[in-house]
């Protein structure tokens, strides 16, 4: 026999509080909304908890009021002996002899429960909508005996058991393909990736121009540039940059040298833009935000900023145009290798740059073979050198300047280019087909829950 009823009969009316630093020294089990993505609540002591928080017994099935585009439905545990307590931030349903708590958590995690609760929010956008109690009351649900709602949990576990194990399985994959990448951009650095100049030139029996050489070019050419980039500067002198230790750095192929950066390159860090006067026209202003992890620029609705066009006029020295080399200069941490990220403008870019970002100008060196120097496991580790032990990480212009950079001849670096292209191109390939299954995984959870509710999937 079906119930039907309505989440009105259920949700809490008024919640029991708690001011958990009033016991500094009590460990609390709460379940704050960050804790939702690990589906693990955090085991902290009342002197670690700022706010006040509601009481919950295990059985509680919570549902986020925040930003209800994120779809948050949770069933309160029992990890620990410690009290349960929940941020005020859910919408609480207690337990009740009519409802199995799973069964109401995964009918509150569909789609349908979603895009209605996002309809009925308040508030301008993201982390700042919100819902309130009284939305959910008019939901209709059909309550089976408990026991078949057992069973339909039981049988949503299993089915989601199955996808939990496809979408581990693509993870598996994506971090396999990280690693190649990884030993790919590593060999093309160590003269693995291709048939060296060297080599090729005693197999056709001819001459060949090797880094030495070219780093000889490089430097007369650097110091051209450098010479009419500072014309109007009285007094100011050019210093030939100082060579990297080789006591200290691995040998190289024949035909390599090493230089640094300082040696092969130019450094220009951005200025401090106002936010105040960002503009919904103008010229781009680019961010720490838009450099992707792929090595190019990103550019969103929601990472897009403009400054007004007399600032393009006044900063004509900081305008970043196709086909150059950007790096970021500052993170929260070392996770995900975004301090020192490199990316290359596309062929049209156009755009100020920002504070905390650096232009990176190779003087005879091909961009495209620094890139890929800037994205070895060799340059990470000299990043991670740099840490600082601060909570935000920096590094300086004149702390790269001295990154020791592998200097194939001009040729190599051009087969080099091409190699690395070549086996990016496939990986991305690859990983587009594992974006799609994960997106299909996502999709077949709400096809498991509709068939387990009775209710249609829209695509």
């Amino acid at each position: 026999m079906i119930r039907e009823a309505t989440l009105g009969e259920f949700v809490a009316r008024r919640s029991r509080g708690i001011v958990p630093n009033a016991t500094p020294d009590t460990s609390f089990e709460l379940y704050s909304v960050p804790a939702f993505d690990a589906k693990k609540p955090d085991i902290v002591p009342g002197s670690a908890i700022g706010s006040n928080k509601q009481i919950v017994e295990p059985g509680t099935v919570l549902l986020c009021k925040i930003n209800p585009r994120i779809n948050r439905a949770w069933t309160v545990g029992s990890f620990t002996r410690q009290q349960k307590i929940a941020s005020t931030e859910w919408i609480t349903f207690p337990p009740h002899p009519d409802v199995e708590p799973r069964y109401l958590t995964y009918y509150l995690s569909q789609n349908k429960i979603r895009d209605y609760l996002a309809s009925k929010a308040s508030g301008v956008g993201g982390s700042l909508m919100r819902v309130k109690p009284s939305t959910v009351e008019d939901l209709p649900v059909q309550l089976p005996e408990l026991d078949e709602q057992r069973f339909i949990v039981a049988e949503i576990e299993k089915q989601f058991s199955r996808l939990d194990e496809a979408v581990a399985s693509l993870m598996r994959v994506t971090a396999n393909l990280k690693r190649y990448r990884a030993r790919v951009f590593q060999a093309a650095v160590e003269g693995h990736l291709v048939s060296t100049e060297a080599e090729l030139s005693r197999r056709k029996d001819r001459d060949y121009e090797t880094g030495d050489q070219l780093l000889s070019h490089i430097k007369k050419e650097r110091c051209a540039v450098w010479e009419k980039r500072n014309a109007d500067a009285r007094k100011k002198k050019y210093l030939e940059p100082l060579p990297p230790d080789k006591s200290v750095i691995p040998q190289l192929p024949e035909g390599w040298t090493w230089a640094t950066w300082d040696q092969i390159g130019l450094s220009q860090n951005g200025r401090a833009f106002p936010s105040a006067d960002y503009s919904e026209a103008g010229v781009k202003l680019l961010r720490p935000g838009n450099l992707h992890e792929g090595g190019r620029l990103l550019w969103t609705s929601q990472n897009t900023r403009h400054m007004p066009k007399p600032y393009e006029q006044q900063n004509a020295d900081l305008i970043v145009r196709g086909g150059e080399l950007v790096m970021n200069l500052t993170a929260q941490s070392l996770k995900d290798e975004f301090l020192g990220r490199v990316c290359l403008t596309d062929v049209n870019e156009h755009c100020l740059l920002n504070q905390r970002l650096a232009r990176l100008t190779p003087v005879l060196v091909l961009p495209e073979f620094a890139l890929v120097v800037f994205k070895s496991t060799s340059f990470r580790r000299f990043v991670d050198g740099l840490n600082t032990g601060s909570l935000i990480q920096h590094m300086f212009t004149s702390q790269l300047a001295r990154f020791p950079v592998p200097l194939p001849p001009l040729a190599e670096q051009r087969r080099i280019v091409l190699e690395v292209n070549r086996k990016m191109s496939i990986t991305e390939d690859i990983e587009i087909q594992l974006t799609r299954n994960k997106t299909r995984g996502q999709f077949m959870r709400q096809v498991i829950l509709a068939r387990a509710f009775g209710a249609s999937v829209a695509a």
